[in-house]
């Protein structure tokens, strides 16, 4: 061997031990979870039950950092421009990458070139729902409806949340125009929703289904591409007419880029095997989630195609924040 092979030979056994030891001693301190939204509501229901159970594992605190403001941008800017060490890591959503990558030209980081994907761990399905005074009781007959009131009939349509582009990909697909209200938050939006003052929305199944089972809401249809457990008997958009049709809600880990692939990796494990448990499984599965669980390779898939599915629904209905 020359001198020059075995200088190289020596720098890659030096550099893979310092990352395999970097693996092995990691987290050897406090890991804090941003999650970009308030309190309360269900990213931060993932959140925590996640850093209760990596604590768990882990042996360390694994705490939950809410930061709030800006659709979810603020936190996320704030872990794009933390150290790359594992640390720090965030619970991104659907909205906060694949469709703010768009929506906000002067965003103050690139989704694909500031963070690593580390796992998307679940998703919720919202629903389709409208105010009892609709004469409607499927999806198609909505369609209908709506067709024959264009740009009459109101909806929760705050700029970018998941309730707005869900209408905005189905309204695309349906050939229909509706009349976009902005909220400030899904609270607010379903007030008016269930008094009348709103005749439809989408919205998730756990914020949807108190009011749907007290018959102040009538439920159409379902955005996964399978019915949900919690509701079986309520088809999907999918197979009321509209094939393809899928709008889920993601929630998935993120780290800042430059973060070592070993630390990526065992965190990415180690969230599989909680979302795995049978105890925690159940207890999101209850609360409406379905478990994905993905490792980087898959995650980093995910959020490419939906940047791209988001693109065009943002471009073609020129939805722009005012």
């Amino acid at each position: 061997m020359t001198l020059a092979r075995a200088l190289v030979f020596s720098l890659g056994v030096a550099l893979f031990g310092l990352t395999a030891s970097a693996q092995d001693a990691y987290p050897d301190k406090v890991v804090k979870i941003v999650v970009p939204f308030s309190a309360g509501g269900s990213t931060d229901l993932l959140a925590r039950s996640l850093a209760d159970r990596l604590g768990d594992i882990w042996k360390q605190s694994v705490i939950v950092d809410n930061r709030a403001g800006a659709a979810g941008i603020i936190g996320a800017d704030a872990v794009a421009k933390s150290k790359p060490d594992g640390y720090t890591l965030l619970l991104g959503t659907v909205s906060t990458h694949a469709v703010a990558q768009t929506l906000y030209p002067k965003l103050p980081y690139n989704v694909q070139r500031d963070f690593v994907p580390i796992s998307e761990m679940v998703t919720i399905p919202q629903l389709l729902s409208v105010h009892p005074s609709v004469p409607v009781h499927t999806v198609q007959e909505f369609v209908a409806y709506a067709k024959a009131r264009p740009g009459e009939i109101p909806y929760n349509g705050s700029v970018g949340t998941t309730p707005h582009m869900s209408m905005a990909l189905f309204a695309a697909r349906a050939g229909l125009k509706m009349l976009a209200i902005p909220y400030r938050g899904s609270g607010p939006a379903m007030n008016d929703l269930v008094a009348g003052q709103l005749l439809a929305s989408f919205d998730v199944v756990m914020t949807t289904m108190p009011y749907m089972k007290a018959n102040k809401l009538r439920v159409l249809g379902v955005t996964s591409a399978k019915r949900s457990p919690l509701l079986p008997q309520v088809p999907t958009i999918a197979e009321s007419g509209y094939p393809g049709y899928e709008s889920d809600v993601w929630f998935g880990l993120f780290a800042p880029a430059g973060t070592p692939a070993p630390i990526v990796s065992k965190i990415s494990n180690d969230i599989r095997t909680v979302l795995n448990e049978p105890k925690m499984r159940q207890k999101l599965e209850e609360a409406g989630f379905s478990i994905v669980a993905s490792n980087p390779t898959q995650f980093t898939a995910r959020v490419r195609d939906d940047i791209q599915k988001w693109r065009k629904v943002i471009v073609d209905a020129d939805i722009k924040v005012e």
